[in-house]
């Protein structure tokens, strides 16, 4: 029988005591802990950077015409390059059945041919490192069992989406090796790019929610501000469409056809805007069109992101508003780099830099979007 206990004794001198280190919230543990999530957001910032330097280097095979200098798929044997010399004249050879050389590059060299083969050649090996780099951090989190719970199929999903991007990398390929072409199809490279973009979207949107605690997302999101948070969702899908655009006008080289601004050929609207038949095919193949359209969103993005900009300067969340402060400040810059880029008639530099404008758009108004769905807490008198 228990000694009856007096009133003033401290309820740490029983045998009941309670432990003085703090115990970890249920919502964590179920989670998987803080370290796997550090761990894990570090593993996807560096899929981030390689992904982005996978668009900036396709974007230079783009540009200087050496897409199509490979004309086989082999995911695996093809990570070889040509050895010795009758290897590369083979790989010549092939290169030689295709329309971009019989139309376009009859007068090239082996020693020519190598110099876009290595182009190629380097974004598919790049490739193939991103997706071992997938595959290593994926499973190897997945054997130590250290992924949180509910983003086993969230961190699967940015495998498939790399594998998938592989195989529409080719169907781009493909589009330019028989026919009357000398480049890949517009419509199949802006498929190629615009997946690229949904990668990078992901693997941003995961690291910011992996930033936090699953208790601190619970909280924010209850002060989500909804009217800025369907705002930033337009802008993110108004800008992804002018990204799509972008690939059309490159993969047409769109941006060396009109280089007068803000007039196209000293009118608004282009001359021969739908000379090719059938018509729908100027949407896609019209240099004039597709350039039209690129700037005629490229407007529309600007003025809808100084909207979105006043809208959120109404926000009480210091962080929110810094937010969309950054994404509307380099829409302006890039909307600025894009006339440069057309007035210039899009050398590599500049259209390279314009690109790598799109992708840091693409994660400032992503980061913009988040911070409205998920507030950070801050003090009454911030």
């Amino acid at each position: 029988m228990s000694k009856p206990r007096s009133i003033f004794e401290e309820v740490s001198d029983t045998k009941d005591e309670v432990r003085d280190t703090p115990q970890t919230g249920a919502i964590e543990r179920g989670s998987g802990g803080g370290g796997a999530r550090g761990a894990i957001r570090v593993w996807l910032m560096i899929l981030f950077a390689l992904v982005a330097i996978m668009v900036v280097v396709g974007g230079l095979t783009r540009l200087t015409d050496s897409g199509l200098s490979i004309t086989e798929w082999a995911p695996f044997t093809g990570a070889m390059p040509p050895m010795d010399q009758a290897a590369w004249e083979a790989e010549f050879a092939k290169y030689q059945e295709i329309p971009e050389f019989k139309l376009q590059n009859s007068h090239m060299d082996l020693e020519a041919f190598k110099s876009i083969y290595w182009w190629e050649w380097g974004h598919r090996q790049l490739g193939r490192f991103i997706g071992l780099v997938w595959a290593i951090g994926f499973f190897g989190f997945l054997a130590a069992r250290k992924i949180p719970n509910g983003w086993t199929g969230r961190l699967l999903l940015l495998g498939a989406l790399g594998g998938l991007q592989g195989a529409i990398g080719w169907w781009m390929v493909s589009s330019g090796l028989s026919g009357d072409r000398v480049d890949v199809a517009s419509y199949r490279l802006a498929v190629h790019l615009g997946l690229a973009f949904v990668i990078l979207g992901f693997i941003t949107w995961y690291a910011l929610l992996l930033g936090r605690k699953e208790a601190s997302l619970m909280a924010a999101r209850r002060l989500r501000e909804r009217k800025l948070f369907g705002m930033g969702t337009g802008l993110l899908h108004l800008a992804f469409l002018q990204i799509l655009l972008g690939a059309l006008v490159a993969g047409i080289d769109a941006g060396r056809s009109f280089v007068d601004w803000p007039w196209m050929g000293d009118q608004f609207f282009p001359p021969e805007a739908f000379d090719i038949a059938p018509i729908w095919r100027n949407f896609f193949e019209n240099a004039g069109l597709v350039q039209f359209m690129h700037r005629m969103v490229g407007y529309l993005l600007v003025i809808f992101a100084i909207i979105v900009w006043r809208a959120s300067r109404k926000s009480g969340n210091q962080m929110v508003r810094m937010g969309f402060n950054l994404a509307c400040l380099m829409i302006g810059a890039q909307a600025v780099l894009g006339i440069a880029t057309v007035l210039q008639a899009s050398p590599l530099h500049v259209a390279i830099t314009h690109q790598i404008g799109a992708m840091l758009v693409w994660v400032l108004v992503l980061n913009a979007r988040f911070l409205a769905g998920y507030p950070t807490e801050q003090s009454i008198r911030s």
